[in-house]
């Protein structure tokens, strides 16, 4: 199964992105998203809602709790 960590990752990698461009879009340093990547350091969560909205994915799809990022989730609603 995927982490969050790898689906990062593979994003980047399809969009032909470097850790640079994905650290300047973040405001921080390509160190600092490397050690992210490497799961060194907590992503933390205004980072992963920027990188949500900057892929045009869902946070399901990042967290692996759907396998489609076009595919919504349908909510359950309690009575």
């Amino acid at each position: 199964m995927l982490t969050y960590i790898d689906r990062l990752r593979g994003l980047r990698e399809d969009y032909d992105l470097t850790q640079a461009q994905i650290a300047e879009i973040l405001g921080t340093s390509q160190t600092m998203y490397a050690r992210y990547e490497r799961g060194a350091n907590e992503l933390p969560i205004r980072h992963f809602i920027t990188l949500c909205k900057f892929y045009n994915v869902s946070a399901d799809f990042l967290l692996g709790t759907t396998p489609n990022p076009a595919r919504k989730q349908k909510r359950i609603i309690h009575p």
